[in-house]
């Protein structure tokens, strides 16, 4: 009877995962089967996990401009792995420098790095700041600088930095190791979950960046995807809701991808940043509740 019970109960929890796993899945294999359904079929038909008439006019429109989204593809990627570089760099050097009591002024440091998370001086001081001070407008590192840092993950990171053994730092100096080398050597190879978890956190966030790009950015070859994506699908909106004004346009106009050309914008926005998510995986437990929760 014991054993019936554990494995109905088993069962459930399988369903129950099955069916959470469906509810994620099956929502991306129906935006690209939309991105790959001709725009006529799409509108008669309506949403179809198998397209009864494929198509790639919408990755072709997508495309048209392919000199565009391949640069906007280069500057995403350079500022999604620089950018996500230096901000595991800084915010570990940081929350490693709060956690030795033999720093000069911790506490004080610490009462800087705790205001942030509590006020916000807001878009028009940082808009100064990068544009009259650091003078970084139309410049790519513009597009690094504003996620360099975040107080809340070097919060994460510094709580995660306690668990490590107080006698292994200790060890490490009376072998004649230097508090550098302590922290490349030691400190950071044991923190890979921790580093993982906002690694991927933060590059989402990059990857996802429009907003900066349209305050900072005016060159048209340091706009970042998202940035271009957005701005084709504004300029679709706009010839369709023009349509009527031309009746020379109408024809050609009404042959526009919308909706397949937003799904496929989707496919091409999520794609390469979704294949991290299964690599760093392993990582995601651990490094959320050592850093977030232990104290």
């Amino acid at each position: 009877m014991l054993l019936r019970k554990l494995l109905f109960s088993k069962i459930v929890i399988h369903l129950c995962f099955i069916a959470m796993s469906l509810a994620c899945i099956l929502p991306l294999l129906l935006v690209v089967a939309i991105s790959f359904t001709d725009e006529k079929s799409l509108m008669l038909d309506g949403y179809r996990f198998l397209p009864k008439e494929f198509s790639t006019a919408a990755y072709q429109y997508v495309f048209s401009g392919a000199g565009s989204i391949l640069d906007a593809y280069a500057v995403t990627i350079f500022v999604t792995v620089v950018g996500t570089l230096l901000h595991l760099l800084i915010t570990s050097m940081l929350a490693y420098s709060l956690t030795r009591p033999e720093v000069t002024h911790r506490k004080a440091l610490s009462l800087f790095v705790y205001l942030p998370v509590l006020f916000n001086g807001g878009l028009v001081p940082q808009y100064i700041l990068l544009t009259q001070i650091l003078h970084l407008k139309d410049t790519i590192w513009v597009l690094i600088i504003v996620y360099l840092v975040s107080a809340i993950n070097v919060l994460i990171m510094k709580n995660f930095f306690r668990t490590i053994p107080e006698s292994l730092i200790e060890s490490a100096r009376i072998d004649g190791s230097s508090e550098i080398r302590t922290f490349f050597r030691i400190a950071l190879p044991l923190s890979k979950p921790s580093l993982a978890t906002i690694g991927l956190f933060v590059a989402i966030a990059y990857w996802n960046d429009w907003m900066t790009a349209s305050l900072y950015i005016e060159s048209p070859k340091l706009r970042p995807l998202q940035y271009l994506l957005q701005s084709l699908m504004n300029n679709i909106g706009y010839l369709q809701s023009n349509a009527q004004a031309s009746k020379s346009m109408e024809a050609s106009i009404g042959m526009l991808p919308s909706e397949g050309a937003r799904m496929a914008t989707c496919v091409l926005a999520i794609g390469p940043i979704i294949l991290l998510y299964p690599l760093l995986q392993k990582y995601f437990e651990k490094g959320l509740t050592i850093g977030a929760v232990k104290e």
